[in-house]
This record gives structure tokens, sequence and C-alpha cells, in this order.
């Protein structure tokens, strides 16, 4: 999920440059007033969005997220996304490199794999007044003559702290995710190697273990069976593929790994109900 893809358009930090306080490792945005983006498309840098107030939807890898007050919101690099927000948006944005983000994955205390089931977070009034403060400080040492970066990055960090702490305190699954590395390497694992191995006894080799008990781990852990998990990673690509690239259906079915047309519309369709054709001319 994290690695570029020629396939997608893919936007960089300097797409953004015009208008916002920035650095190549960071920009701030303030956002006021209706935004829309209405091509989904990729970043290849981390994205913290904080809503105080706002009405309508943001689209992160094909789910659908209803906006509202007090919120925050992740979109990490490789991952698709889309917005539709009104007139009453007030929102606070920092888009932080890949570069930066690699460096912070510490200070964020879970997986990712974690992160990405709690793309979209609510928040208390302390929780949102704490983010807030941090955001504001952020684009007031952006805005000095003398920027100090060591200070800049030091608060990234204590926000990727923050939201470790928001999210333990407003979920209760974390504790399996951060004591089964076995079950991270699993998915970091499906990541890198989906388009060609779609096994679960390919993956269980890799972390030497059966592949049975590959599958229990992961029932346990994420609620899902080892091989839906895979399946749901090339689901992922495909429907990514089908909606933004210039890819034919038929070159879409080599780059996934599938032996021909047919058997990657079956796959699509028990999947989704629709066929690839179907779902690449929905609007």
């Amino acid at each position: 999920m994290y690695q570029p893809n020629d396939h997608f358009p893919i936007l960089d930090l300097q797409k953004f440059q015009e208008g916002i306080i920035a650095d190549c490792d960071l920009l701030f945005h303030e956002l006021i007033g209706p935004r829309e983006i209405n091509e989904p498309h990729k970043h290849d840098f981390f994205i913290l969005l904080l809503f105080e107030e706002s009405v309508g939807t943001h689209t992160i890898d094909f789910d659908h997220f209803t906006l509202g007050c007090n919120q925050l919101h992740l979109v990490f690099p490789g991952q698709v996304h889309q917005w539709k927000m009104d007139d009453s948006t007030h929102a606070l944005q920092l888009m932080i490199s890949r570069r930066w983000f690699e460096s912070l994955l510490p200070a964020l205390r879970f997986p990712i794999s974690y992160y990405l089931k709690h793309l979209v977070i609510d928040l208390s009034a302390i929780h949102f007044q704490s983010l807030s403060a941090e955001f504001k400080a952020i684009a007031a040492d952006l805005a000095d003559d003398h920027i100090l970066w060591e200070l800049i990055y030091a608060r990234v960090k204590v926000i990727a702290l923050l939201i470790s702490k928001i999210v333990q305190d407003n979920y209760h699954d974390y504790e399996q995710h951060q004591d089964n590395p076995i079950v991270a390497k699993f998915v970091q694992l499906i990541d890198e190697w989906y388009k060609s191995e779609k096994s679960v006894a390919f993956y269980a080799e890799k972390l030497n273990i059966s592949a049975n008990y590959l599958n229990v781990l992961s029932n346990r852990v994420l609620h899902k069976s080892a091989s839906f998990l895979i399946q749901e990673r090339v689901l992922l690509e495909a429907k990514r593929l089908l909606k933004i690239s210039d890819k034919t259906i038929k070159a879409i079915v080599f780059d996934l790994g599938f032996y021909d047309n047919a058997s990657f519309s079956k796959f699509f369709k028990c999947h989704t109900n629709m066929t690839p054709s179907q779902f690449k001319a929905q609007p």
C-alpha cells in the first residue's frame, strides 16, 4: 500500500506549495469553505486532517465517511481518496512527507494495519483542543522568520503520540494488534506479494509457521481468515486500478496475476456483486 505505483495519478508535496505554509517535508493548510475533489487520486505523503466543523463526505479507499465536528482524518501514503465539503467547513491540514512519516512510525504505537481500521476518529472536546493547539503551533512556527525545523518535527511527533493515546482511549481492540507481531508481519508481506502470491501456504512459509496456525492467528486478531485478507488486498488494488488508471481490464488481469479475464471477473463479482466493467463505469 505504501509503495509508489505508476498506474495511479500520484500527487507529491510540491503540487500543493502555492499559497500554503510549506517545506519539502511538511505543508500546513487551513481549509475554510467548500472544497471538492471530483477525481479520486492518491498521494505519496501522509495527511492529517483536523475538522472543527464540516458537512459532506470523505472517501478513502472506496469507504465513505460522513464529515462532522471534531474529527481527525488519516490518509496514508498510497491510499486513494476524494472529498466534498460544504461552506461550513473549517479544518486544519498537515501534509507530511514519506521521509518524515516513516521516521515517525515509532510514535504511532500500533501497527499501520490498526490505524487503517480507524481512518476517521471522532474526538472529545479535550482531544480536539489538544490536537488543534499543536496544529496551530506548527502554523505559527512556520510563519516565523527563523524556522526551527527540529521544533516543528518534535510537534509533529507529539501529534503522532497524541493520536496513539486517542486511539487507545477510544477503542478497545488495540491490544490484539500491538501484541501480535506475526499478524503485523503477515499484513506487511501481503502488501509486498499479493500480486503474485495468493496462497496462505506461501505466507505461512515466510513466517515459519503452518498455514493452519496463521489462519488461527488471523481469525483471532483480525476476525478475518488469512485467505480473506489476501483476497481483500487484491480486491482493493483491483478497485483502484479500475477507477483511477487508464489500464484496460485485460492489462489489470495480467497485473494482478490472474490466469484470464474469466477468473478475474468471477473473483471480482463474488466480492462486489458487480462485473469489473460495471464497477469501472460507476460515477
